[in-house]
C-alpha cells in the first residue's frame, strides 16, 4: 500500500507540481489549497505525511501543524519556506515538524527526504509489532532480539526452562546474562517461586560462605543471631549465582556438596538443612579453560554445566540493534516524558557500524542520552555522544548540507566495500542498491572501481 501523502499551498502551480512529481512516484497524493482545507481533510483520512506551506491564509503552516497533533498525532510534517531563516526552520522543528524545505524546493530533494522518512516510519511501526510479536510468542519480554544467534539462544531456553535441570550462561559482559537467567526462571515451573540473584565477584571472601549457607549465632565474631543462607531462602526457586568463576575454591567444594546432595550445613551448623534450588550460574570467563589451570573445579564445572547457553555480543548480533534501540527509545520517553518516534537513518547508520564493546548496556547508555539531548521527534547523528560521531567528523567541516551529505555517503561505501573485501556483489547487497548503482555512485563520489584486490584476482 503507498504512503498517502497531503500537499497544502496556497500557490496552484506549486501543490499541482509536487502532485504530479509524487503521483509519477507512487505516492498516493491529495491536495489543500490552505490550511483549514487541510485541517478538514486530516479530520477526514489518514495521512502519512504532510508538506505544507508556511505563509497561507486561514490557519498557517504552523497552525495546521500544531492542531494536527491533536487530530492526526502520527502524521509527520515537512514545512515548505521561502523564508530561508534559522529561526524559521527552528520553530518548525520545536513544534514537532520532521523536516524543512526551502522554496524554490528541489524535486530531487524532496523525494530523497520523503524516501527516507517513509523508510524510517515503516520500519519504527514494524519493530514495534515485532517485538510485541516476539514477546507474545516466546515469553521472553525483556529480552530483545530477532537475529539467528538469539533465536538459538531462544530455543535452548525454551527447551530448559520446564526442566530442573543446572544452566551455565557464558557471555561477555553486557550481554545480558541475568536476563536470560530470569527468562528460564519465568518460563520454568518455579515462575511463581523467588528469583534469587547474587553477584559471587562482588562479596567480600569472608562473607560470601555466609552468605550463601547461612550461618549459626557464634559461629564467629558478630554472628550474633542465625541467619539463614541464599540458599535456603531461595528454596522452592532460583538461585543466579553471577560471576561464579570468583567463587573461592574451598567454597566450590561445598558448593558441588549442596548441588549434589540438595542440602548444605551453615557455617559453624552441625546439622545439614535441606533445599530444592535450581542453580543457574554465569560467567564472562572461559570455565573450561580455567578448570585446565586449576582455578575452578573439574567436577563443579560439569555439575553446572548440564545445559549451556552462549550469548552473543552485540557485534555478533547487528540485525538485533535497531529492535533494541526502538525498544530503548521506547523506554525512557516513557520515564522522561518525552515524544521521540525513533532515530533518523544516519544515526542508524552510525550506531550499526560502531563497534560496541559495552554491549547491549553500551547501547542503553547511548540511546538513554540521546533521549536527554533530543530536541525534536527523531533522534539525529547530533544527539549522540561525541565518540559516536568520530566517523563522520570530516562530513561535519561543511557548512553545505549537499557536502556533507555527499563526504558521509563516500565514507559510508567505502568503508563497506571494503569490509566484504572489495567484492562489489557483497557490498552492493549490504548497502541495499542495486550493482549497477553501486558503480554509478562509485564513479559521482569519486571511488576508485578497480582495487589492488581486482587487479590481483
Amino acid at each position: 500500500m503507498s504512503s498517502r501523502i497531503l500537499i497544502v499551498d496556497d500557490e496552484k502551480p506549486i501543490r499541482d507540481s509536487l502532485k504530479m512529481l509524487l503521483d509519477e512516484e507512487g505516492y498516493t497524493t491529495s491536495v489543500a489549497a490552505d490550511g483549514e482545507d487541510a485541517l478538514q481533510k486530516l479530520q477526514e483520512e489518514n495521512y502519512d505525511v504532510v508538506i505544507t506551506d508556511i505563509k497561507m491564509p486561514k490557519l498557517d503552516g504552523m497552525q495546521l501543524l500544531e492542531a494536527a497533533s491533536k487530530v492526526s498525532p502520527d502524521t509527520f510534517f515537512f514545512i515548505m519556506t521561502a523564508f530561508a531563516s534559522v529561526k524559521t526552520a527552528i520553530d518548525a522543528l520545536r513544534h514537532g515538524a520532521y523536516d524543512y524545505l526551502i522554496k524554490p524546493v528541489e524535486f530531487e530533494d524532496v523525494i530523497l527526504r520523503l524516501k527516507k522518512l517513509i523508510e524510517f516510519k515503516t520500519l519504527s511501526t514494524e519493530n514495534r509489532a515485532l517485538r510485541q510479536r516476539l514477546s507474545l510468542e516466546t515469553g521472553f519480554v525483556n529480552i530483545i532480539g530477532n537475529s539467528e544467534p538469539m533465536k538459538k539462544v531462544f530455543d535452548v531456553i525454551s527447551q530448559v526452562a520446564p526442566t530442573n535441570s543446572n544452566v551455565l550462561i557464558m557471555g561477555k559482559s553486557g550481554t545480558g546474562k541475568e536476563m536470560a537467567a530470569k527468562a528460564i526462571h519465568q518460563n520454568s515451573k518455579r515462575k511463581d517461586k523467588i528469583f534469587l540473584p547474587i553477584n559471587c565477584g562482588a562479596i567480600s571472601e569472608n562473607l560470601i560462605e555466609s552468605e550463601l549457607f547461612g550461618h549459626k549465632k557464634g559461629s564467629f565474631t558478630g554472628a550474633s543471631e542465625d541467619k539463614l543462607g541464599l540458599f535456603k531462602v531461595a528454596d522452592g526457586g532460583t538461585l543466579f549465582l553471577d560471576e561464579i568463576a570468583e567463587l573461592p575454591l574451598n567454597l566450590q567444594v561445598k558448593l558441588l556438596r549442596a548441588l549434589e546432595d540438595r542440602a548444605f550445613f551453615p557455617v559453624g551448623g552441625t546439622k545439614p538443612v535441606s533445599t530444592d534450588v535450581r542453580l543457574i550460574a554465569a560467567t564472562n570467563q572461559d570455565l573450561f579453560e580455567k578448570t585446565k589451570s586449576g582455578g575452578f573445579r573439574e567436577d563443579l564445572f560439569y555439575r553446572l554445566n548440564v545445559v549451556e547457553i552462549k550469548l552473543p555480543t552485540l557485534n555478533e548480533r547487528i540485525d538485533d540493534i535497531p529492535l533494541l534501540v526502538s525498544h530503548f527509545v521506547d523506554k525512557f520517553c516513557k520515564e522522561m516524558g518525552k515524544k521521540i518516534l525513533g532515530v533518523d537513518n544516519d544515526t542508524m547508520k552510525i550506531l550499526l557500524s560502531h563497534e560496541w564493546r559495552g554491549g547491549v548496556r553500551e547501547l542503553e547508555n547511548v540511546i538513554e542520552r540521546s533521549v536527554i539531548f533530543a530536541s525534536k521527534e527523531i533522534i539525529t547523528p547530533a544527539n549522540l555522544a561525541d565518540y559516536l560521531k568520530n566517523n563522520t567528523s570530516q562530513a561535519g567541516d561543511t557548512e553545505s548540507l549537499k557536502e556533507a551529505l555527499r563526504v558521509f555517503e563516500k565514507e559510508h561505501i567505502t568503508k563497506t566495500i571494503k569490509k566484504y573485501e572489495f567484492n562489489k556483489e557483497e557490498a552492493a547487497k549490504a548497502l541495499e542498491i542495486g550493482l549497477s548503482s553501486l558503480y554509478r555512485k562509485m564513479d559521482e563520489l569519486g571511488i576508485p572501481t578497480k582495487t589492488t584486490s581486482d587487479e590481483n584476482s
